[in-house]
């Protein structure tokens, strides 16, 4: 029986992890960490997983190292993060600590107590910054520019995780995963923020929706929650240890087009106002990645297209 664990339990890509793995029909047992645990993460139930919950911090050296070599899992899916590019200008400070150091508590304890499991280190498309379009798709050796303190702390995790595979050779796969979109995720991210607005509307009986937004001209890979799980299964089984690999839908679309797609699906009209307040100081204008490294060496690929994805945003939201 294979051991995961889990950090960053409570969000939304874990709980895709999760029922993935348990579709496996393998029995696999999960340990899931997180500051705080919900009571719904805490009825979570699986066929296939023997599953059990730690509220901690993960900046708590100790409390994590008593978990961790307890548990002494085969693989742990670092999930766990502080995520919100708008939050991270709000609050620089807690973006950098948390993004780095939860990290480097995991590479420490697995060193010192010569834990024998595989890591996936997850980063962000963010990281790649502002690009000219004349170096789309972008491809994992594409020169950084973050443009912004959560992808600043992302670079700072993936250069950590390269010097625990080069000095202590731990085992360690790298993503810089694209913009997830898929069900439970929560609504201070973009999409199910308009989801969530439109589906409003739509229960008030409005045919003619207004929807208050950020800089919607903005170009984002977007991908489905579900393709990305798979991707991390595949890299758990296949990657080669130290290597960087974009997850991604290798296709880029406007926030303008997700606000089409889904009045199209609501089947209303919607009218658009930006909010200076959800303007970011500086934004990437356009991001749109390259696949083919993890095809390569993985066989994988993307399989949801974005309307998909968004008529299962709506269906649950």
């Amino acid at each position: 029986m294979k051991k995961y664990l889990v950090t960053g339990i409570g969000g939304f890509v874990a709980y895709h992890f999760l029922e993935r793995l348990n579709e496996f029909g393998e029995k696999a047992e999960v340990l899931g960490l997180d500051l705080k645990i919900s009571q719904e993460a805490k009825e979570y139930s699986f066929e296939n997983i023997k599953l059990n919950f730690i509220e901690l911090n993960l900046l708590e050296y100790r409390a994590l190292e008593i978990a961790m070599v307890s548990f002494s899992p085969d693989f742990i899916v670092h999930l766990a993060s502080f995520s919100s590019v708008g939050k991270s200008w709000e609050m620089p400070l807690e973006s950098f600590l948390n993004n780095t150091n939860i990290f480097l508590n995991i590479a420490e304890i697995v060193r010192h107590n010569k834990i024998n499991c595989r890591i996936l280190s997850v980063g962000s498309s963010e990281e790649y910054g502002n690009v000219k379009e004349s170096s789309l798709p972008l491809k994992e050796d594409t020169l950084l520019h973050p443009a912004n303190p959560y992808a600043v702390a992302r670079v700072s995790q993936e250069m950590l995780s390269k010097c625990y595979v080069d000095a202590y050779k731990l085992d360690i796969i790298l993503t810089r995963s694209f913009n997830h979109i898929g069900t439970r995720q929560r609504t201070d991210f973009a999409i199910p923020s308009f989801a969530k607005q439109i589906s409003e509307g739509v229960k008030q009986g409005l045919r003619e929706i207004k929807l208050i937004t950020g800089d919607i001209t903005v170009i984002r890979d977007f991908i489905d929650v579900r393709d990305v799980v798979n991707a991390y299964f595949a890299l758990l089984k296949d990657g080669k240890s130290g290597e960087l690999y974009n997850v991604c839908s290798g296709k880029g679309h406007s926030l303008k087009d997700v606000v089409d797609l889904l009045a199209k699906i609501f089947g209303v009209q919607v009218i658009t106002e930006t909010d200076p307040k959800r303007v970011r100081p500086l934004d990437n204008r356009i991001i749109i990645g390259s696949f083919d490294k993890i095809k390569a060496h993985t066989g994988w690929e993307p399989k949801f297209k974005l309307e998909e994805s968004l008529k299962a945003v709506v269906k649950n939201v």
